[in-house]
């Protein structure tokens, strides 16, 4: 996964001031990456009218709108700034899907899909993803970002060392370890 992490920081000045090259490269660095994130995460009940692909696109024009108020504390940070944008409006669209769907059509439908849940719920089952949630909001920013970077998002050690600002690929590596074992107490 070689992204350029050091240079966001710069392309985000750069958009800020107006360079649209610069807010088309965020676009081809982040949109893969997004994209790959959200895959599985919009349940097959709610993909009638938005699919994955138009809910990260729209995320991310949402987020570039709304630079101004975004202010980085490292290089990471964007990218938790995007995974939080695009799972709250993954939840939007479910909630949305299921308020056009009356009690009775949501059941058939359900019944219909026969437990078609999300890859990611099938992997692991609904309950558990909720808790994984559920605890995330509960830890710290910085535990929070070590897990989502390496666990959702596929980084190396090395590759969150750069993103949080940290020492070396060892101190990320702690700093994971330390936060993965945070997450497993919130979770039980």
């Amino acid at each position: 996964m070689s992204l350029d992490l050091e240079s966001t920081a710069t392309l985000l000045n750069r958009i800020r001031s107006g360079d649209d090259a610069a807010r088309e490269r965020l676009c081809r660095i982040y949109l893969p990456l997004l994209t790959q994130w959200a895959h599985g995460r919009l349940p097959v009940f709610a993909r009638d009218m938005s699919e994955t692909d138009d809910l990260v696109q729209s995320s991310l024009i949402s987020a570039l709108n709304k630079l101004d108020s975004f202010k980085p504390m490292h290089e990471g940070a964007f990218l938790a700034y995007l995974r939080k944008i695009l799972l709250n409006n993954i939840r939007l669209e479910i909630r949305k899907q299921t308020n056009n769907m009356d009690k009775t059509q949501f059941k058939d439908h359900n019944e219909a899909q026969n437990g078609q849940s999300s890859q990611l719920e099938m992997a692991v089952g609904h309950e558990l993803v909720e808790k994984y949630e559920m605890a995330l909001t509960q830890m710290d920013q910085t535990s929070r970002q070590a897990v989502i970077l390496r666990v959702e998002f596929g980084y190396t050690f090395s590759e969150v060392s750069v993103a949080m600002n940290l020492s070396s690929a060892n101190a990320a590596r702690m700093k994971i370890s330390r936060a993965l074992l945070k997450l497993a107490r919130k979770m039980s």
